[in-house]
């Protein structure tokens, strides 16, 4: 099946941010990048706006015309935001509003009422929602309860463990990912997944949607430039 990759943007805000200006352009970087071949833009706007800001959110809700991914804990704030600018698809991950960048998924059986409250308002609302996990079977059967649409699975202990063992690395995901289907979620990936691992990762992992990178993807465009870093993931993907 087709897996679609989108492209997070945030270190490119990171980068904007820095100077305090506009440069670089975070919206002319997700119309690029969709020119290039990107399938879709992902931002995970946290409360310290340290990289994607409130105003970005909204100024690339009009640009975006493949999908536009919002990820984040769901406050009030962020969901304010997301039933306001009304994304393709809201990511939910259980971040700490002070959390460097994800690090593990949500545990559902504790967090089932708010889950599907929240995921219930999105429904409402007309937007796909997916909740961030990690591999553990039971956790993905719990996730579909919730009337979530898709799961992402946390992929940073694949990415770590590539380089020794990658079949033993994408065991877990592989059963994950057969999980996800049979209980009716469709599945995304995403964490540290890059030119190294993702073509592995995609020929063994079955019905994959969808991965979001960021970091390594916008990393490697300083040395291959941004429309040769997207044509090589997108032929990871194929």
């Amino acid at each position: 099946m087709t897996t679609n990759l989108s492209v997070n943007i945030n270190k490119v805000a990171t980068l904007r941010n820095a100077r305090g200006e506009n440069v670089p352009d975070v919206s002319r970087v997700a119309v690029d990048c969709e020119s290039f071949g990107a399938d879709g833009i992902t931002v995970h706007p946290r409360p310290d706006e340290r990289h994607i800001r409130r105003d970005d959110v909204f100024s690339l809700r009009p640009l975006v015309k493949t999908e536009f991914n919002i990820e984040g804990y769901p406050s009030p704030d962020f969901m304010d935001l997301v039933l306001k600018v009304k994304p393709e698809q809201v990511t939910l991950v259980p971040d700490a509003p002070d959390d460097l960048t994800s690090s593990a998924g949500w545990e559902v059986e504790p967090h089932m009422e708010f889950l599907t409250g929240i995921i219930d308002t999105l429904r409402e609302a007309g937007i796909r929602s997916s909740i961030f996990v990690g591999t553990d079977c039971e956790n993905i059967r719990l996730a579909a309860k919730t009337g979530a649409d898709r799961v992402e699975l946390y992929t940073k202990p694949y990415a770590d463990a590539f380089a020794r063992d990658p079949e033993a690395a994408v065991a877990p995901y592989v059963e994950a990912s057969r999980a996800a289907r049979k209980a009716g979620l469709g599945v995304n990936a995403g964490h540290d997944l890059n030119l190294d691992n993702l073509r592995y990762f995609k020929e063994h992992v079955p019905f994959l949607n969808e991965v979001s990178i960021g970091h390594a993807l916008i990393s490697d465009a300083l040395y291959l430039g941004l429309p040769e870093t997207i044509r090589r993931y997108k032929a990871a993907l194929k």
